[in-house]
């Protein structure tokens, strides 16, 4: 799994500096913008502990919620409403946020 995760982020790097040092444009022709991180090391280290707490309480990646919901896992249900639960009450505060 770790294999994955690290392709995944190694490949996104690339592309990533690959589009910035090629200007590479989207198939409309408009150029690819990619905004700059905030360098804020508590805002990722805080949010990186909440997604992670999260995910280990639910014991399970959060991709997989419907599949466990439809193979029967009820107890996952705590998850799926509260997964939904929390993307509704952040959208409600968003705009107070500091992003």
């Amino acid at each position: 799994m770790y294999g994955i995760i690290g392709t995944a982020l190694v490949f996104g790097i690339i592309f990533v500096q690959l589009i910035k040092r090629f200007n590479i444009k989207t198939f409309s022709g408009e150029p690819i913008r990619i905004a700059d991180k905030d360098k804020s090391v508590s805002r990722y280290l805080i949010g990186g502990i909440i997604f992670g707490l999260g995910w280990a309480l639910a014991g399970a990646c959060p991709g997989p919620i419907f599949v466990l919901v439809g193979a029967g896992y009820v107890p996952i249900l705590v998850v799926l409403i509260s997964a939904v639960l929390g993307t509704f009450i952040y959208g409600l505060l968003k705009d107070k946020l500091p992003h």
